[in-house]
């Protein structure tokens, strides 16, 4: 999944694709290089970032979604927003999923807007707005609450009518969570997935990443000298059984997913998800529709391993 950030004011790329024509080509780069979905944000959720306006949020991203929708019509677009309006407006426009930061608390309307338009929804962890939410990053345990806490947004999900198939969960890595909240939950993403629907991964040139390495007391990397550290924490991801990976960067990721591909196809490790004419071979992924290729009803526990355990999903056209 391709990052595309419409703000003044993200902490990776701030400004760069605020401009439509910038975000659009930036947006269409992204798909050249590899990018499977595109992810079209208009509010930055950085640490104490302030909230755009509505009217502000609706003219960053609509505009983008409309001419990359017609630009790449066999794109799948996904759009970054806390709003219902935003989603309603950016699903009008050609998005087939909505990320929702905050799994549906941020707006009441969210989750039932998003099943009345049956599109893929993806709920993440959250506790609360950029402003003050490294506030609340107090844990006992933080896999088991973090795991409790997102239960409880993808049963509200369900309970709105969101089909289970169309839902993704997201543990919210960098969101009221410290470097060692973050580590621990990607140690454990098999508790995650065990929630029963494909995970998103979003740790993409995020703080704790920056610190890699450096001494204490140091700064950590800068947002665009943590390419190489997202790319190996993506792999780790895609050996947990992530569905998908959420990047700025993404050749180099998926450069690294496709190392790990090839080095299972060569040792009998995992099947290859491709066949000899290049179509998908059981692989996860997402529909034209935005449903993603998830856990159905019935699974086995080796169609769980099937789904699950490859570091690339493929998009496949519905009948």
């Amino acid at each position: 999944m391709g990052v595309v950030n419409v703000t003044p004011d993200s902490f990776s790329d701030g400004g760069r694709f605020l401009p439509t024509d910038a975000a659009v080509a930036h947006g269409l780069h992204l798909l050249a290089e590899g990018a499977d979905l595109l992810d079209i944000g208009g509010e930055s959720t950085r640490p104490g970032a302030h909230r755009p306006s509505l009217d502000e949020e609706l003219d960053r991203v609509v505009p983008v979604v409309a001419a990359l929708a017609t630009a790449a019509p066999d794109a799948v677009i996904s759009v970054d927003t806390m709003r219902a309006a935003v989603a309603e407006a950016a699903v009008a426009a050609g998005a087939r999923i909505v990320n929702d930061v905050s799994g549906g608390l941020a707006d009441a309307q969210m989750l039932p807007l998003v099943a009345r338009l049956g599109v893929g929804y993806i709920a993440m962890h959250w506790r609360g707005h950029s402003a003050d939410m490294q506030t609340r990053a107090v844990y006992a345990e933080v896999v088991p609450e973090v795991c409790r806490e997102l239960a409880t947004r993808r049963d509200a999900a369900l309970a709105a009518g969101i089909a289970p198939e169309r839902l993704i969960l997201d543990p919210g890595l960098g969101f009221a969570k410290l470097p060692e909240h973050n580590w621990a939950l990607i140690a454990h993403l098999d508790q995650v997935i065990a929630l029963g629907h494909p995970v998103l991964f979003a740790a993409s040139r995020k703080g704790f990443l920056g610190k890699v390495g450096r001494p204490v007391g140091a700064d950590p990397r800068p947002a665009d000298h943590r390419d190489v550290a997202t790319a190996a924490t993506s792999v780790l991801a895609a050996l947990a059984g992530a569905w998908a990976v959420r990047v700025h960067d993404v050749r180099g990721t998926r450069d690294a997913l496709d190392v790990v591909q090839a080095s299972w196809a060569a040792t009998g490790g995992r099947p290859s998800t491709a066949t000899p004419d290049g179509t998908p071979d059981g692989a996860p992924g997402v529909t034209a529709d935005g449903t993603p290729e998830g856990l159905a009803d019935g699974t086995t526990d080796t169609d769980r391993e099937r789904l699950f355990f490859h570091p690339r999903f493929f998009l496949h056209g519905r009948d």
